[in-house]
């Protein structure tokens, strides 16, 4: 697949400053602060209930903040979620294409709606990359899981936007198309693109990211350059274990 040098840009992909989210008696965010660099692969980590997808879906518009400012790529996710959709790629936590649509049909009406011209050739990378040439007029609804996930990253991935805003984007996939994805997204990196990955699988930040922000029951724990996650404790999962408040194997979380 052939991949377009992309200018190296300075700045702040992503902001979020004090920021605070509740549903009913239940606090999502609680004063969460942190910048996300263009050009970097960044890590949001924290166990499940932490905040991470409702940070993320507050990037796209989803979800609008209770109190506190937040950009991506300088706009207003609130005021201009169009805008924001059009320059990256987003994979949300436990989303599927149309169960009507058909792979082709799926990545047409993305390049579509991205205002990208569809043609067949970058039809047949995609499906070439992820090995779904037999299931390219299979309805979404028939296809497996890991197949749905591999359009869902597709979709994120086709338009080459200058941000990724990935939520859980392995959850289904094989050992196989895992590599796939990371060395892409490495590359993808490389050129210049810029990665915001939330997680809960320490192993993917781990390998993936150069800064980790850690996250618990909405609160940002700490936010450090991952060889210094590391250094502390020896690995990301020990220093992530004392900080949420469970060591030595008891559970000490509130």
């Amino acid at each position: 697949m052939t991949l377009e040098p992309r200018p190296k840009a300075s700045g702040i992909a992503v902001s979020i400053e004090d920021g605070f989210k509740s549903f009913g008696d239940v606090k999502a965010l609680e004063g969460v602060t942190l910048e996300v660099k263009r050009g970097e692969f960044f890590g949001l980590i924290g166990p499940n209930g932490a905040g991470k997808s409702t940070l993320m879906k507050a990037l796209i518009g989803v979800h609008r903040l209770d109190s506190g400012k937040i950009r991506v790529l300088g706009m207003n996710p609130n005021t201009d979620p169009k805008a924001i959709k059009s320059v990256s790629g987003v994979v949300p936590e436990s989303e599927t294409p149309p169960s009507f649509l058909t792979p082709d049909e799926f990545m047409e009406f993305v390049l579509n709606i991205r205002g990208k011209k569809c043609t067949d050739g970058i039809k047949e990378e995609w499906l070439r990359f992820f090995d779904m040439e037999g299931q390219r007029g299979i309805v979404a609804k028939d296809l497996s899981k890991g197949t749905r996930q591999k359009l869902m990253l597709t979709s994120a991935l086709i338009h080459d936007p200058p941000l990724l805003l990935l939520d859980e984007p392995f959850i289904n996939l094989d050992p196989i198309y895992q590599r796939k994805v990371k060395d892409r997204l490495r590359e993808y990196v490389e050129r210049g693109g810029t990665v915001l990955l939330s997680t809960h699988i320490l192993s993917l930040a781990q390998e993936l990211c150069e800064r980790v922000a850690i996250l618990h029951k909405g609160r940002l724990l700490k936010l450090a350059l991952k060889r210094d996650l590391i250094g502390e404790n020896g690995d990301l999962e020990t220093t992530f274990l004392r900080l949420v408040g469970y060591i030595d194997g008891n559970d000490r979380t509130p």
